[in-house]
């Protein structure tokens, strides 16, 4: 609702009192609160005349008002003229009007012809759909007859009124008119306002002049005299079959048959887009647009990330962006987040409302006196919680305590989490169902939820009101209690959705999760105070989403946390050992597993004495990942057969391709790709009879590299890319960068120099975006900065740039990257052992040759044939005396 929506200028070309009025006090530099200072009435008599509002200005009050201004001659005879004339007679019914009339004022009538009295339409910017299918239900042959646009203040409703109603007028020959309904209005004031500026005195006229052709009536702000406005609309319609009345307001007229618009905030981008594609969304757009009428730069990109947190925070409002893009003349963008970003319901309109048209303000709000005899009043600015204060005391007893509840809800949700979220206390079982549904209607009707999209979860408290409603809870004490239990039913909706982490719809769940990342984020800060239990049943189930979505560090650091606190010592068992193998699992995706040995076999020991299969499983499994990562090759390998004879003994398909997986790792590591290949295979077929698509692409993956080490450096290649594209789906960062790493390293061996430069690039960058950097690697070059780059994927890039070396010709080169892989801790065995092959290729040092050798005989790993077929020359030195 940007632009000037003054609703009392005439088409006619007459000037009249609200223009002389506003002309005169802007001339003399007068505030309304200065001029009514002078005048000695009160502010609000100044505001509702600027604006058309006051329906029979006294003679005495135009007067002072003159004198104040220090109007003389005929600048003084026009005013009073101009006073005078807004009591005028109607026109006579055979002349169409073409006044747009304020608050039950009628101005004189215009010549005949086409009847528009409307302000001029505005550039509306993303209301695209709204102004399409609103135009189309007020020109349907069967479309409603009332149509009502409600929303918070702010939020465009006059605007979008406006445009939607030029945009219809030439389907309505009778004549398109508006009303702005004034504080108080009675209903006689009403109906005689909107007899007026359709052009007659009486109904029974308007009857006759229209006769039938379709005419529409628009009727702003009727929530500043909602009785008279229902009362009016109900004659008008009854007596008008042609008629039809658009409307704007906080909530609905309430009449039967009418059809209830809620308007909207602007789209706002998704925290993800911080960069590219902004300007796309309307809320963005908007802000830029506005921020140009303040300062001739637009957005740097240094400021982008600011101006898409901005607007998600205004919540796409209108009013809230073009207030903080008005601030943009001396603050950058970021320093408006730092400023403001916390402060948006404190955003407040200028005092003086004319210097902001648009903004109507409740006037109940704004402290203004009404009358002539009144005295002076200060002018009050109107803030954003004032707005939402004024829905927000629409609201019943029982919907403001609903409405609080459900603030604590950070993004979109559900109809069953509000059903959870607003059970009665006493009734943890939910044994007592609570229908939430007219509650949230009663919201939408009001223009304070949100609901976009065609998922479940659809709903959403508009910003502001989400900060105000908290506020409020936090006023009546209930805030801490009420962020207990939203934490509570988080847990519930993780706990449900965990079992989905794994299996066919795993997509499905963690795209669940991510859709309530920010409130499972503020329930675990929550509970981790005030309930450690819950936090813990919380912070147990989200281990599997944590890893898949590179959060693996911070989990972990959760789960300790939560495991230390004395308050959960007395925890059930299996759920303090699920908790630990979390914190196993997560230590193994960034190179801590061997921190976490103790961790995993106190884990499985829990599992095995209370005869859980699936933590044993589980245990299992993640044991033989932290034993590979510590070189405990054969400890890891009897744990992988164990796994194995569990899962055939229980018939759980799933747990048989993940333990023939790993099995299949440690028949690489044996030198036997013909078995790995086997084992692989058996991979895919159980994968796909228990419906696990994920383990069929970590089946895809380890197809690859048992490819690349055969020399079949192409299919690696195809086989890598295509199981990169299914993890990229999937999530499982970690296991991606492993994958990608076999596709340069695929690449380097092939001799695509190019392509494997890419890799190294997008693994250098997505490591360092991811996840903590490790130590540097040592034994750089001096001139060669690239060596200093450490990070989890240091070791496999170190060997992709030695095979890249190697094909040019450098040995030097190529023999430092092989050592710094060498020496890069939690390296995989295989990849260590590979990287000494090629350090030994490229020094021809029998030292590395002895180490190697020590390495094989820890490990068990075997060379393969190529790798011999290599070294052979160096070990016939080596050994060549001894013979």
């Amino acid at each position: 609702m940007t632009p000037d929506h003054d609703w009392s200028r005439s088409p006619a070309g007459r000037t009249t009192l609200p223009e002389l009025l506003r002309g005169h006090r802007r001339a003399a530099g007068l505030t309304q609160a200065e001029l009514a200072s002078r005048a000695g009435v009160g502010v609000r008599t100044v505001r509702d005349l600027e604006r058309g509002r006051s329906i029979r200005p006294q003679r005495t009050t135009v007067e002072l008002l003159a004198g104040a201004l220090a109007l003389t001659g005929a600048s003084r005879a026009a005013f009073l003229a101009a006073a005078r004339g807004i009591g005028a007679d109607p026109a006579p019914p055979d002349v169409t009007s073409t006044t747009f009339a304020v608050s039950g004022n009628a101005a004189s009538a215009a010549p005949a012809g086409p009847s528009v009295a409307l302000p001029p339409p505005v550039a509306l910017i993303g209301r695209d759909r709204d102004l399409t299918e609103l135009a189309a239900m007020l020109t349907a042959e069967r479309g409603p007859r009332l149509v009502s646009l409600v929303g918070l203040a702010g939020v465009g409703k006059t605007a979008l009124a406006t445009s939607v109603a030029h945009l219809v007028a030439s389907d309505h020959p009778g004549g398109v008119a508006g009303v702005l309904v004034g504080e108080g209005s009675d209903g006689p004031d009403v109906l005689a306002a909107s007899m007026s500026v359709l052009g007659v005195a009486r109904l029974s006229e308007l009857v006759a002049r229209l006769a039938g052709r379709p005419a529409l009536l628009v009727m702003d702000a009727v929530e500043h005299a909602p009785g008279p406005v229902a009362a009016t609309l109900h004659r008008l319609i009854g007596a008008l079959p042609s008629l039809r009345v658009l409307v704007t307001g906080r909530h609905p007229v309430g009449l039967p048959g009418e059809r209830v618009w809620p308007v909207a905030p602007l789209d706002v981008p998704p925290p993800e887009a911080e960069h590219s594609g902004l300007e796309s969304w309307p809320a963005v757009a908007l802000f830029t647009a506005r921020l140009a009428q303040v300062r001739r730069e637009p957005p740097t990109p240094a400021e982008l990330p600011a101006l898409a947190a901005l607007v998600r925070r205004l919540g796409g409002l209108p009013l809230a962006i073009e207030l903080m893009a008005a601030r943009g003349r001396l603050l950058d963008l970021t320093e408006l987040l730092d400023r403001y970003g916390d402060r948006v319901l404190d955003l407040a309109t200028p005092t003086d409302a004319s210097t902001h048209p648009g903004w109507d303000a409740p006037e109940g709000l704004t402290g203004r006196t009404s009358g002539p005899d009144n005295g002076a009043a200060g002018a009050v600015a109107v803030t954003l919680r004032d707005a939402v204060a004024f829905s927000y005391r629409l609201l019943a007893s029982d919907e403001r305590a609903a409405l609080r509840q459900l603030a604590v809800f950070g993004n979109r949700w559900s109809v069953e989490l509000a059903e959870e979220m607003l059970a009665d206390e006493a009734d943890r079982d939910g044994t007592v169902a609570i229908d939430p549904v007219p509650l949230l209607d009663r919201f939408v009707e009001l223009g304070l939820l949100s609901v976009r999209g065609t998922g479940s979860f659809r709903f959403r408290l508009l910003d502001a009101v989400r900060d105000y409603a908290v506020e409020q809870a936090a006023g009546e004490g209930e805030l801490t209690c009420i962020r207990r239990r939203h934490a509570e039913v988080i847990a519930r909706l993780v706990a449900r959705t965990a079992s989905d982490l794994v299996g066919p719809r795993l997509p499905d769940a963690v795209h669940r999760l991510d859709e309530m990342s920010s409130d499972i984020s503020s329930s675990l800060a929550h509970a981790a105070t005030d309930d450690p239990l819950t936090a813990l049943r919380l912070a147990a189930c989200l281990t599997r989403w944590w890893r898949f979505r590179g959060r693996d560090v911070a989990g972990r650091q959760w789960l300790r946390r939560l495991l230390a606190d004395p308050r959960t010592g007395d925890a059930d068992p299996l759920l303090r050992g699920w908790a630990a193998l979390g914190v196993a699992r997560l230590a193994a995706e960034h190179g801590a597993g061997a921190e976490e040995l103790s961790t995993a076999r106190a884990a499985l020991d829990t599992f095995r004495q209370a005869g859980d299969v699936t933590g044993e499983l589980e245990a299992r499994n993640v044991l033989g990942t932290l034993l590979i990562s510590v070189g405990r090759q054969e400890e890891a390998r009897e744990q992988a057969e164990a796994l194995l004879r569990l899962a055939a003994r229980n018939g759980r398909t799933r747990d048989l391709a993940v333990a023939q997986n790993s099995l299949a790792w440690h028949e690489i590591r044996a030198g036997d790709l013909a078995a790995a290949r086997r084992r692989l295979a058996a991979v895919d077929r159980l994968a796909v009879e228990s419906g696990e698509q994920r383990l069929r692409v970590l089946g895809w993956a380890n197809r690859a590299e048992v490819a690349r080490l055969e020399g079949w450096y192409a299919d690696a290649v195809d086989r890598g890319q295509r199981a990169i594209e299914a993890l990229h789906e999937l999530g499982d960062p970690g296991r991606r960068r492993r994958v990608l790493g076999t596709v340069g390293l695929a690449l380097a061996q092939d001799g695509r120099v190019a392509e494997a430069s890419e890799v190294l690039a997008e693994l250098r960058a997505g490591s360092v975006e991811s996840l903590p950097a490790r130590p540097t690697i040592p034994r750089q070059r001096s001139d060669d900065a690239t060596l200093r780059w450490g990070g989890p994927e240091a070791g496999l890039c170190a060997l992709i740039e030695g095979n890249l070396a190697l094909h040019r010709g450098d040995r030097e080169l190529a023999a430092e990257w092989f050592a710094a892989a060498t020496d890069n801790a939690g390296q995989d065995r295989r990849d260590v052992v590979e990287a000494l092959v090629g350090l030994a290729a490229s020094t021809a040092d029998p030292t590395v040759l002895d180490r190697l050798d020590r390495v094989c005989v820890e490990t068990g790993i075997r060379l393969l044939p190529q790798e011999s077929g290599l070294l052979f020359a160096l070990v016939a030195d080596r050994d060549g005396p001894a013979r």
